[in-house]
């Protein structure tokens, strides 16, 4: 009922002053309004929130999931949809959190903030290695490293360590409910270059990348919230061949359509760990 918004003193107000006589004139009106209408447009009580990132992946979820009321935030668009998750039904929220590492960072703390969930899930895509990794496997990502730092006056690797996340899945357990690939995912605020993929390989074992995930797992760690992140690989990028959907981006939205679809198919059971 939003009792924190009457001043202290007037909480501790004698019965008898003219104090308590200002509260009951003059706050008393300003309470009954709150509780008969309501403190604000608050949701139910939010346990799993479901980050999604980039354009095109929320026009999937859009597409999969056409009749939910839209609702608008400072960052993107979302909707709170009532989900089966295995005998229970319960709400969860599904926000478009934007592309790149300042929406990823910006918007994974207003969901912190707003509904202070138990889980933030993050379902996507990424770019994969072509020969480190398959089109259209599902990569469960144990570990980011945000890549694209580079210091002039100080060590770009120890600031490439700083922003570096382990994330602690032992929650999950040693069953995954669903085939996947447990592996560290790196992010840059760019496309992953052809050329710069030994070199990739070689200091962070990577087999995939994207440009979101080093945020939304860095902002979690520091809020101690725990986090699951599933990306699927939407195309593939060699050193010697570049990117197939590098220049043919129909490539990308239909591995991006595949992608999430599938995602979305497995997603109650995984959300069914997230207890």
């Amino acid at each position: 009922m939003c009792w924190g918004i009457v001043p202290p003193a007037y909480r501790q107000a004698d019965a008898d002053s003219t104090d308590f006589e200002l509260m009951r004139n003059s706050v008393f009106p300003v309470l009954f309004l709150l509780v008969e209408f309501g403190c604000g447009t608050m949701e139910a009580r939010i346990d799993k929130v479901i980050l999604i990132s980039a354009n095109a992946e929320w026009k999937v979820v859009k597409d999969v999931l056409p009749y939910e009321t839209i609702r608008r935030s400072p960052w993107g668009e979302y909707f709170v949809k009532d989900m089966r998750i295995g005998d229970t039904t319960e709400p969860v929220i599904f926000f478009h959190g934007g592309w790149g590492k300042v929406a990823a960072a910006g918007s994974t703390q207003y969901c912190i903030d707003h509904w202070n969930p138990k889980y933030i899930v993050n379902i996507g895509t990424c770019g994969g290695f072509e020969g480190k990794i398959k089109k259209l496997e599902i990569v469960l990502v144990d570990k980011t490293i945000i890549y694209d730092i580079e210091e002039a006056m100080g060590d770009s690797q120890e600031a490439i360590s700083d922003y570096s996340t382990v994330l602690d899945l032992s929650w999950l357990g040693d069953r995954f409910p669903k085939d996947v690939t447990k592996t560290v995912l790196i992010s840059a605020d760019k496309d992953i270059v052809p050329n710069e993929i030994p070199k990739l390989i070689t200091r962070y074992h990577a087999v995939a990348g994207d440009w979101e995930t080093g945020s939304i797992a860095y902002t979690c760690m520091k809020n101690k919230q725990r986090v699951l992140i599933l990306r699927g690989v939407s195309d593939l990028v060699s050193p010697q061949k570049g990117g197939e959907a590098y220049q043919n981006n129909s490539i990308f939205l239909l591995g991006t359509d595949k992608v999430m679809k599938k995602l979305l198919e497995d997603l109650p059971i995984w959300l069914e760990k997230c207890r």
